[in-house]
């Protein structure tokens, strides 16, 4: 019964602690909102212009039809050597407050094709043979391509027929097969397409020739390279970054994959915003309730260790304007840079604090204390915060570190007798 009232006081706190989750969580509940319409301006300048591209090609197809309907289908044939070289042009679109990262792809596609041999099956007739190419979205195709087989030009038609149900694309009749029913179809040497392809954010690249070489390059300083085949070679730097991927069919699934009628894995670049202010106030804001504990474990240290007395009003007060901070930094970063953001709104919030301890601790001195460990606090916080890799290990190591300063402090306490002295 002696420390019931100790008790009660922690209850308090414990309770106002609960009550700061819900400022808390509406300023993870704003953030996740902002998230939402970023998102939305991504959606709106894929609508306009076009979203994420995916290449494909060129395949060459080889139509038959027999007696019956289920007896028709295609014949695919991938290139020997593929080889795609190209350059992304990269432009930032604005819709409102979000930087939207759209580029132009100018390329080069070669391409080798073996003979294509095609037996002899009763009944079945072979028709127009064609090449296909893939595009995800053909609305970002700027102009016309250029396409030429050993030199000579190839009109290109829309649509990408026999591979329509997994891409859309363009198509180019080639000459009619000598004989209807067998026959091998020549090599196709040099097949060359110039064209410049719009997109937003992303570019993936199908490795689809028995060999194939992709070379990209672009003055985009934050590449984020995915899909299911990193690149060999890869530069990045003040300039921008090149990467090259050299890929055997041996090595990967995808004319499997198309053979099985699924869309084939590619080799994938996304521009990266290079400063997601959103993603690093979110990370932020995780810390809100970290940050009122600690604080309000300072309090307690100090109502127990210089005898002084604390409102619970008072701690509610410091415990918004730890609060406010998280919503100040998260709306000054969504128009500076986030470290100058992250600065601006340390520096008000310290600020703050110290002019309101000064006042409630009646002490000039441990108010200028308390502000130097926030801005410790605020300094490990930012280290957490640009250290993604190494958050874990130095956020275990705070808790430790900070839990053994508590226990060190507190070793010689009377916690009995202080239900007297706490009247």
């Amino acid at each position: 019964m002696k420390s019931l009232k100790l008790l009660l006081r922690f209850a308090v706190l414990g309770g106002l602690i609960l009550l700061l989750l819900v400022p808390l969580l509406m300023i993870r509940g704003v953030i996740a909102d902002r998230v939402s319409y970023r998102d939305e301006a991504v959606a709106r300048v894929s609508r306009s212009t076009a979203g994420a591209q995916r290449f494909l090609g060129p395949l060459r197809y080889l139509p038959y039809k027999g007696r019956w309907p289920s007896e028709s289908g295609v014949i695919v044939q991938a290139p020997k050597s593929l080889m795609v070289q190209g350059e992304l042009v990269p432009v930032e679109r604005r819709v409102g407050l979000f930087r939207v990262p759209t580029f132009t792809w100018k390329t080069r596609v070669r391409a080798q094709f073996d003979p294509l041999p095609y037996e002899a099956v009763p009944d079945r007739v072979y028709g127009q043979p064609y090449l296909v190419f893939g595009v995800s979205d053909i609305r970002g195709l700027v102009g016309t391509p250029n396409l030429t087989i050993a030199g000579r030009p190839l009109k290109l038609g829309s649509g990408s027929l026999g591979l329509a149900p997994l891409l859309p694309g363009l198509n180019a009749e080639l000459g009619v097969a000598g004989d209807a029913t067998a026959g091998s179809l020549a090599g196709l040497q040099d097949v060359v397409m110039d064209f410049s392809l719009n997109g937003t954010r992303s570019l993936s690249v199908v490795p689809i020739g028995d060999s194939t070489r992709v070379e990209l390059s672009s003055s985009w300083q934050h590449p984020s390279f995915s899909g299911a085949y990193l690149p060999n070679e890869r530069r990045i730097d003040a300039g921008g970054f090149n990467a090259s991927w050299s890929l055997s069919a041996l090595a990967t699934q995808a004319q499997t994959q198309l053979a099985a009628g699924k869309m084939p894995e590619a080799l994938s670049v996304e521009l990266v915003d290079p400063v997601d202010t959103y993603t690093q106030a979110d990370r932020a804001s995780k810390y809100g309730l970290l940050f009122v504990l600690l604080t309000f474990t300072g309090f307690v240290l100090l109502e127990l260790i210089r005898k002084l007395k604390i409102h619970p009003v008072q701690y509610l007060l410091v415990g918004l304007a730890l609060a406010i901070f998280f919503l100040l930094l998260f709306s000054l970063s969504e128009h500076i840079a986030f470290w100058q953001a992250y600065l601006a709104a340390a520096a008000a919030c310290i600020g703050l604090q110290f002019f309101y301890l000064a006042g409630v601790l009646r002490s000039h001195a441990l108010a200028a204390g308390f502000a130097t460990l926030l801005t410790a606090l605020y300094g490990v916080l930012y280290s957490l915060l640009v250290s993604e890799d190494n958050a874990l290990l130095m956020g275990s190591l705070l808790l430790f570190g900070i839990l053994a300063a508590i226990m060190w402090l507190t070793r010689r306490l009377d916690w009995y007798a202080l239900n007297d002295e706490l009247r």
